[in-house]
Order: structure tokens, then sequence, then C-alpha cells
């Protein structure tokens, strides 16, 4: 058998090109070689307070996007968290061998801690059992991360271990993915931070579906290094940052990229990267016009029967191990 992953993004926002470059694409290239389980969170979307109305569009939103980067409903289960119990229900058993303090120490939540202060939800505390849950629950193998999921991820590892060794054998451990290239894409107004659409300046961060206007506008407003030379130099991240978008989006190798750009300057390179960006968008955009509800609506139902069938069998297993198997009935 294949080895199964499993992803997820939240419906919350937009989705942007650095979610693109960073993960999605990714996404697409791993479930041509593993079983792959890519989720909506939306469960993960209440941690902070939500406009439910806006939630259910965004949940469907993000969906449409999935499928418009080329994850195929054929070869991948595509569907929506809260469709499947067993996600909350799963979180529950892991509560209870999760420890106080290794959720205490986990990176994300102590910043967000500190900017909500007494507004903090325990479900923001107890987010990481969640996602443990998430990937636990479909036996994962392996788990495409970004950095700053990467210590959510070993904290999955330990409660399965954990709980394997106090119950008996019951969860897969998963192993991390993170990709060699591309993995970060930097904010264009700030290269020292994570492109993220929560950015404080909106040029910082190009959405999938912005316009040509928009796109054209952002990439003229990017921030550069002292300087003249374009080249992959990581001492100057600014310019490193737009050079490594083009190369993702274009296909060019890195020193095909740099001979490119030789003796040009710092316009021509943001107004050839704003070109190539809205060329790679553009059947992206159609493509998430084209998906009818009712597609959408057969994929998911699709995708949640396939997930619950596998979510059922191994929180099964976790009430033997644990014996309170007689609740379910």
């Amino acid at each position: 058998m294949r080895k199964r992953i499993f992803s997820g993004a939240q419906p919350t926002g937009n989705v942007h090109l650095g979610n693109h470059l960073g993960a999605l694409r990714n996404w697409v290239a791993l479930q041509h070689e593993y079983e792959s389980f890519f989720c909506i969170v939306n469960l993960h979307a209440i941690t902070v307070a939500q406009d439910p109305g806006l939630l259910a569009e965004k949940t469907r939103d993000l969906a449409r996007i999935y499928l418009a980067v080329g994850i195929d409903p054929d070869a991948s289960t595509v569907f929506v968290q809260s469709d499947v119990h067993e996600h909350a229900e799963l979180t529950w058993a892991l509560n209870c061998v999760a420890r106080m303090s290794e959720l205490e120490r986990m990176t994300q939540y102590k910043d967000k801690a500190r900017k909500q202060e007494e507004n903090v939800t325990v479900g923001l505390f107890d987010y990481p059992v969640l996602m443990a849950s998430d990937i636990l629950l479909y036996q994962t193998d392996l788990v495409p991360v970004g950095e700053d999921q990467k210590q959510h991820l070993e904290l999955t590892r330990d409660l399965a271990i954990r709980f394997n060794r106090d119950y008996g054998e019951t969860f897969r451990i998963p192993d991390p993915y993170i990709p060699k290239v591309g993995a970060r894409i930097m904010s264009l107004s700030d290269p020292l931070k994570k492109m993220s659409k929560s950015d404080d300046d909106p040029n910082g961060c190009v959405m999938l579906m912005d316009d040509v206007d928009t796109v054209q506008r952002k990439f003229k407003r990017a921030v550069t290094d002292s300087g003249t030379e374009i080249t992959f130099d990581e001492s100057r991240p600014a310019i490193y940052n737009l050079l490594e978008i083009f190369h993702l989006v274009t296909g060019m190798g890195t020193q095909e990229v740099e001979d490119h750009f030789a003796g040009k300057g710092y316009a021509q390179l943001k107004g050839q990267l704003a070109e190539v960006v809205i060329e790679f968008l553009k059947p992206f955009q159609q493509r998430v016009r084209e998906i009818t509800d009712d597609q959408l609506d057969q994929i998911l139902s699709k995708g949640r029967e396939k997930a619950a069938g596998i979510a059922a069998s191994t929180l099964k297993q976790v009430y033997n191990n644990l014996g309170i198997s007689g609740a379910r009935q």
C-alpha cells in the first residue's frame, strides 16, 4: 500500500501566493506518490471569533481553491473537517494524554496569547491537540508542514508515541515533509517576515484572486535592497525573495534567472515578475470560477464519506484500547 499524507488549511482570509508556492503546489505533486487527504480545517478557524456566514462561505471558497490549484478529487480525498465528527472526539481522548506544560510551550500559542491577553480561548490553547487528532485519525505517514507548524507536528508525534506506549499500538508515527525550495515566501513589504494574509501592509501579500492592476501595484511597491546586482544572494533578502518567486513561478533554474536579469535594473525585475505572476494566476482564477456548486457538493460529499470511514475505524480502535468502546454501540 502507498504511504498516506494529510494536510489542511484554515478557511480564514484569502489564500495568497506564498500559500500556493510554499504548500499547495507540493500537495499537488505529492498526491500522485501518496494516498492523500486534504482537509479544510474549519474547526481550527473557530479558535478565534468568526462571522458564521462568512466562515461558511470561505470554507467552500477554499475547497474550490484546492481543486483549482490541481488537487485531483479522483486521486486525493478533499473534505471539510467539521463533516467528520471523529476529529473532535479524538481530540478529547488525546487531551487526556497531553500535558498542560507541553501546550504552554507552543510558540504559536504564546505569540497569539500575548496579542489577545485576557481573550485567549481554551480552543486556541488546545489547537495543537486538534491538529494532532487531524493527523493521527488517518494513520498518516507524512505531513507537509511549514516551519511554523513543525513544533506542532513534534507534539503530534509525542502524543502518538505516548498513547501507543500506555494503551497499545494504535497510531502510526508521522514524519514531516518540508520542501527544500519555496517553503517560505516572504512579504513584499518586509522580506524578513513570511508572506501572510494578516500582514499589516496589504501590499506585502499577493492574493491568488488579485486582479491584474492589484498584482502590478503590489510588485511595483515591493521593497528592494541596496546594491544593483540581481542575484540569489541570501544576505539581500528582498531581492532574493523576488527572484525566488520568479524562479518558482516560471520554472527557470536559478542560474538561468540570474542570466535573464543580468544588466537589468530593479524596475525591470519587478515589472517582469508582475507579468509572470499574472500569467501564472490566470488559469487558476478561471478554474475557480468554473467549479459549480453541484460539482463542489459532490466532491466534498465523496471526500467526507472516504474520510469518515477511516476516521471511524481509528477512533474505534482508540476507544477499544482505552476501555470505553461500550460508549459506541
